[in-house]
């Protein structure tokens, strides 16, 4: 693996690590900063092909979305369409009339780079043990004014909040993912996954979701959620099935827009949307995994 690559993962690593753990405004301003810079260059794949999408609107109004799941999540439920028509209402009056491709990559530009990355902060800023339905639990919650989320002890894992040790956990499961995928598809791949992305394989991707549950085994485990074998290897296939599926959504996107990499802002690993392109669909899906499955499973088994 070339240094450069090691280099940029370990520094993206450490980042990603703090934010997490301040949380609050310091895990919103570090996805505001991401979501720009991976909607940007979203919006030059699609650019690339000839379509001109309300690429500044939906920059705004993605940032908004980002805010309003930080101060009131529960209007973020309203935010989608409303953030949806504003970039509809401003196509309708440019000079040049737009095009349904002009529209739909700007709502997929809308959903895909603002909508979905919010629920990272409905998880980590917006969790609380009320929304979890969780009475019984040995982690803290503690509410300072803009560092609230921040941890009692930063030695004591136990001080976590839910919401804190939720995130961390749906991290490091995708972190999981990527290197048992990279690595042992390295060594052990012989199978193509799709022509999408030819570099995949079957072999990668079985470890990489492999890797994923057994990060979420232990995660549930230590969390002491109900009946954790079961909670933790569906969390855990659920993470590493969705990161894959994202991974091949991105390079989907870049294949049609006949580029290698969607830029190249981090060495040895391309631009943001190379990086990030795991998380998207994730968040989403734990965040409605702890909130509306976990407390159903001590009614299941």
């Amino acid at each position: 693996m070339p240094l450069s690559r090691i280099l940029s993962g370990i520094v993206a690593i450490v980042l990603a690590l703090g934010m997490i753990v301040m949380g609050g405004w310091y895990f919103t301003l570090g996805f505001m900063i991401i979501v720009f810079l991976g909607q940007q260059e979203y919006f030059r794949l699609v650019k690339a092909k000839g379509i001109e999408p309300a690429a500044k609107t939906t920059l705004i109004v993605s940032q908004l979305l980002l805010i309003t799941a930080t101060i009131s999540p529960l209007l973020m439920n309203a935010m989608f369409p409303i953030a949806g028509t504003l970039i509809c209402f401003y196509l309708l009056f440019q000079p040049k009339i737009a095009t349904i491709a002009d529209i739909s990559t700007s709502i997929l530009g809308l959903f895909y780079g603002g909508w979905l990355p919010s629920y990272w902060i409905r998880l980590r800023v917006g969790l609380t043990e009320t929304s979890l339905n969780i009475k019984d639990t040995h982690l803290a919650n503690i509410h300072i004014p803009f560092t609230e989320y921040l941890p009692t002890s930063w030695t004591d894992p136990h001080t976590f909040s839910q919401a804190l040790a939720i995130t961390l956990l749906a991290f490091g499961c995708i972190w999981a993912a990527d290197i048992g995928a990279y690595t042992m598809g390295k060594f052990l791949g012989r199978t193509r996954l799709s022509d999408i992305s030819p570099k995949k394989t079957v072999e990668g991707a079985f470890f990489g979701i492999l890797g994923s549950v057994m990060v979420a085994e232990v995660g549930a485990w230590y969390l002491g959620w109900h009946c954790w074998q079961v909670s933790g290897a569906l969390l855990g296939i659920l993470i590493g099935v969705t990161s894959l599926l994202g991974d091949l959504t991105e390079s989907m996107m870049k294949r049609d827009a006949g580029v290698k990499d969607s830029g190249q802002l981090i060495p040895g690993h391309g631009g943001i949307l190379d990086r990030t392109d795991s998380y998207v669909f994730t968040a989403p899906l734990v965040y409605y995994f702890v909130t509306l499955f976990l407390p159903l499973i001590p009614q299941m088994w």
